[in-house]
């Protein structure tokens, strides 16, 4: 009787769990490595990379994988903590190969990769690239219509070449669930040049996020790379307070016309924190808090606070200010946090249940007595109040960690504490 090896398709294995022989949960896939080979033969899967707990990525080693079923991984256990580092020889299966134009070796068509098969070998734990699952034509965004079909490895070239302006439709397709910070973890790890493609290829709000959560090196790297007026729609689509970190990392002339080319609008509140000092409650604040009129009910603020496109720290609380309710604002009356907006009947006047005790911060209150305001009050956000009385922001948890934080905390958590890299005496080897 012929034995029937497992088959799988990579996208299939992207963000799935890896569990070791106890069921405890050792991280998530996020790509796969493969040895490209000569003389047509198939790939070697070399091994798994996984996002652990603190968002560190490994390599596991297929020989060390003991099954690939009902969407999860086990392992034998025993895993190796090093940092994964690329090497030379080696191939990213996701973030390389797919989207790839190839060719049909048969009839000479152009094709595009959607998808990579991999198959164990039998009675072994080696696993290789199999199938490749692809499009006929150029490719392209606008080109969806063209045959796909399912061919071995050795019936497709082109692999081994670098190509320029390959697309990213596909890889994002495996990105599609991701968190903004664990998708600005992926486009760390790829190449530079896959990197920009993927940029290329989000949509403006997405890339926005992304760039939020991403090092300060690689967001001025991806700007660089966007043509101006795109640069300048993703700006648009930020938090006003990290385009204008962002822009404070650019020359002086580069920002300028940046901020010429966005809405005059988005435009103003940006050169109004960047008038503040980095490290001031006016530096750290955001200008788009939820902001109320006296006359508003608390079934008004409830659907401002649900709005899904807000943080949890500012939709943790409501300000009431005067007209205009966007910042500056009229006179600042008070803030009513979320928890009182649960207690009091939906038809309850905001400015009835408004704390007016607390005092607001002025712009300039440097960042450790904005931190100490925070923590004396129990606060997850702050008002910004100037001197006329009016609501300027507010400063929100997350921004004040950020500034906390040492410098390069986002690429030292992408890569994992210092050492990490290094050979750890008693660990077994990775098999590479």
């Amino acid at each position: 009787m012929a034995v029937v090896t497992p088959r799988v398709f990579v996208s299939h294995l992207s963000g799935i769990a890896v569990f070791d022989p106890n069921g405890d949960q050792v991280g998530r896939v996020r790509d796969l490595v493969a040895l490209l080979r000569v003389g047509g033969r198939p790939p070697r899967l070399l091994g798994l990379v996984v996002e652990v707990i603190s968002r560190r990525r490994i390599f596991l080693p297929m020989t060390r994988v003991t099954g690939v079923e009902s969407g999860q991984v086990i392992t034998t256990g025993v895993v190796n903590m090093r940092r994964f580092e690329q090497r030379a020889s080696e191939t990213l299966v996701l973030g390389e190969l797919l989207d790839r134009r190839v060719r049909l070796v048969e009839t000479g068509e152009e094709a595009t990769v959607l998808d990579i098969g991999i198959t164990q070998l039998p009675a072994r734990r080696d696993w290789e690239i199999e199938k490749v699952f692809v499009r006929k034509g150029k490719g392209g965004a606008l080109r969806r219509k063209g045959e796909v079909l399912t061919v071995e490895w050795s019936a497709v070239t082109g692999f081994s070449l670098e190509e320029h302006g390959q697309g990213a439709e596909n890889l994002l397709a495996t990105f599609d669930q991701l968190r903004p910070a664990d998708l600005a973890s992926a486009l760390h790890h790829l190449t530079p040049k896959r990197r920009g493609e993927v940029a290329a290829a989000l949509d403006d709000a997405r890339l926005a996020d992304v760039l939020e959560e991403l090092p300060e090196d690689d967001r001025v790297e991806i700007m660089g790379k966007l043509a101006e007026e795109r640069a300048a729609d993703v700006l648009e689509a930020m938090d006003p307070d990290d385009a204008a970190d962002l822009l404070s990392e650019l020359p002086e002339e580069e920002k300028e016309r940046l901020l010429g080319l966005m809405r005059p609008d988005d435009a103003a509140d940006v050169r109004r924190l960047m008038a503040y000092e980095e490290r001031t409650a006016g530096g750290l604040m955001t200008t788009e808090p939820i902001v109320l009129r006296p006359d508003a009910t608390i079934a008004d603020a409830l659907a401002r606070v649900r709005d899904p496109d807000l943080s949890p720290s500012l939709a943790a609380q409501v300000y009431v200010c005067r007209p205009p309710d966007e910042t500056p604002t009229g006179k600042y009356l008070g803030l009513v946090h979320f928890q009182r907006l649960l207690r009091d009947p939906p038809f309850t006047l905001v400015s009835s249940v408004a704390d007016t005790d607390l005092p607001p911060l002025p712009p300039d209150t440097p960042l450790n007595d904005v931190t100490s305001y925070l923590a004396t009050y129990n606060m997850v956000a702050a008002p910004v109040v100037d001197e006329s009385g009016s609501l300027l922001g507010a400063v929100t948890v997350d921004d004040v960690l950020d500034h906390l934080l040492p410098e390069d905390w986002r690429e030292a958590e992408m890569h994992g504490p210092p050492g990490a890299a290094a050979d750890r005496e008693g660990e077994p080897d990775d098999g590479r």
